[in-house]
């Protein structure tokens, strides 16, 4: 399997190369977000590791670009150690975070890891399913169980059926009458207070950052979505 390491510091490219291969991994080499994004477009990868401070095209925007068009799990590195520098890693896309220095034998640990849960969860929802899977958001629709990342979170009748609407049709735009109208079967009006107070309780349950949501989005003015992460 492939993994992608991109840090502008050779240095740490080589070291955490040779702990990578000494397990069997074939390691790609990037020392900017740009050569991470074309590495990515022609290679299959199974994992990204990438600084977020960068010359050229940082960590941070890289991941935001390849979010776009790929679910490859992404590990960033950073010096620093603030809740916010992870939190805005996480928030774009970033699935796991460790800071400089680390134990390299902890970084492989989280390779491992990711690459499991990948290739475990998939990242594809199957419109015939009963199960649908959205980033590391995963309701079952049979057991009426939600995850995320794993960790199950418990939810009200209401706030179930609203994240399945979402769920099952990521990407699509509901204004606030829309939504109650599907989920309450009722086509009489709901305030937008109604409607945005579930959202937000819901947010509290599924998202790292509720401020920052990853995964329910507002748009102004018209209603919400569900971001679609492939």
């Amino acid at each position: 399997m492939n993994i992608l390491v991109c840090d502008d510091e050779k240095e740490i490219v080589e070291a955490i190369a040779i702990y990578l291969e000494q397990e069997g991994y074939r390691v790609l080499k990037a020392y900017d977000g740009y050569q991470a994004m074309d590495i990515i477009e022609h290679n299959d990868i199974g994992c990204l590791i990438i600084d977020i401070m960068m010359p050229h095209l940082d960590g941070i925007h890289a991941t935001m670009e390849i979010r776009k068009t790929s679910a490859v799990p992404v590990i960033m590195l950073s010096a620093k150690s603030e809740d916010v520098d992870k939190i805005l890693g996480l928030n774009v896309g970033a699935d796991d975070y460790i800071t400089k220095p680390f134990n390299p034998l902890e970084l492989v640990a989280r390779v491992k890891s990711q690459i499991r849960r990948y290739t475990t969860l998939g990242s594809v929802v199957k419109p015939d399913s009963n199960v649908y899977i959205n980033g590391g958001l995963k309701m079952d629709d049979n057991t009426k169980i939600v995850t995320v990342d794993g960790d199950e979170v418990t939810l009200t009748a209401t706030e179930y059926k609203i994240l399945k609407l979402f769920i099952s049709n990521p990407g699509i735009v509901f204004s606030s009458s829309q939504i109650y109208e599907k989920v309450w079967n009722d086509s009489a009006y709901a305030t937008d207070n109604v409607i945005s107070v579930h959202i937000r309780r819901i947010r509290e349950k599924i998202e790292i950052n509720p401020k920052e949501p990853r995964y329910i989005k507002v748009m102004w003015g018209i209603g919400y979505k569900m971001e679609k992460f492939k």
